[in-house]
């Protein structure tokens, strides 16, 4: 006779297995992932690939707004650095922050989230209050106001927009919470003794997760644009190579009206095909975990 625990592990699995066959059925998304997977792993095998002295000013061999050559693909911007290999480290900060910078907004949205459903009354009262707050305020100005008030560094940067963008996920989650709480297992569990952390742990957070994986991958290609606005706006990190910062300077430096169009193109290109890829996957997992798109892949 298998346990208990033995049997939930197995139907976990099951529905693993069940989800990604449904995943992979739709191309856009797949093509999404694949192409995520392929930046990540390029963009962490970057100090292996390339040689990182390229990025240092004082040690560059090329000349200022080089138009792309045999030797510089995609020519070099003001300082004679090559923009390829630019754009290419770019992607390490931008998936950083990115990542981190969704981490820490959907830590918070689903803590407050789940803490104003679940709770309810005065707590609940306020939390909402708090998120219209937020909601309210455009997240640009108040990550804008952040960044330039705290030291100017990526960890600036990821606060700022952890701490702005996380009102969506806290109402998608207590949502999804209060679905979820209104189903009669809940109160079978309240009737035999369960406490707030088991009803949460055991029932709330697994009910929750899978929609808050999916609009994760949704916040990270809105992390990304954010950091490369910020860049761009001169309120980033000034010592981080980020495609925000390639614009800056492009902009800055005249190479616009120069007409050196390979200082634009690469960086703008590159957060596009990135928060493209991160939207398709997140898409896709909405259609699959979202009972009411099922059905809706492509």
């Amino acid at each position: 006779m298998d346990k208990p625990s033995t049997i939930a592990w197995r139907r976990r699995r099951a529905a693993v297995a069940k989800h990604w066959r449904e995943f992979a059925a739709n191309k856009a998304g797949l093509t999404g992932l694949v192409l995520l997977g392929v930046i990540t792993v390029l963009a962490i095998l970057a100090p292996v690939l390339t040689d990182e002295s390229g990025l240092d000013v004082t040690k560059v061999t090329g000349g200022p707004l080089e138009p792309p050559s045999g030797e510089f693909w995609l020519g070099t911007e003001i300082n004679g650095r090559s923009v390829l290999l630019m754009t290419y480290w770019g992607a390490r900060i931008s998936l950083l922050v990115g990542f981190s910078a969704a981490f820490l907004s959907v830590l918070i949205g689903t803590v407050i989230g789940i803490a104003a459903a679940h709770f309810g009354g005065w707590l609940s009262s306020l939390l909402l209050r708090f998120t219209d707050f937020f909601l309210v305020l455009p997240s640009l100005v108040l990550a804008v106001v952040l960044a330039a008030v705290l030291d100017r560094n990526t960890a600036t940067v990821i606060i700022a927009i952890g701490v702005t963008a996380w009102p969506s996920t806290a109402r998608l989650v207590r949502a999804q919470t209060l679905t979820i709480e209104s189903r009669p297992y809940i109160e079978r569990s309240k009737a035999l003794g369960g406490g707030h952390l088991h009803i949460v742990g055991k029932h709330v957070l697994p009910g929750v997760m899978p929609l808050v994986l999916a609009n994760t991958t949704l916040v990270v290609g809105n992390a990304v644009i954010a950091d490369a606005t910020l860049a761009f706006l001169g309120v980033g990190d000034p010592n981080a190579i980020s495609w925000g910062a390639m614009l800056q300077a492009a902009l800055n430096n005249g190479a616009i009206t120069r007409g050196a169009w390979w200082n634009l193109l690469p960086p703008g290109i590159a957060i596009v095909v990135i928060v493209l890829a991160f939207t398709l996957v997140g898409r896709a997992l909405e259609t699959v975990l979202n009972p009411r798109l099922k059905g809706q892949h492509s």
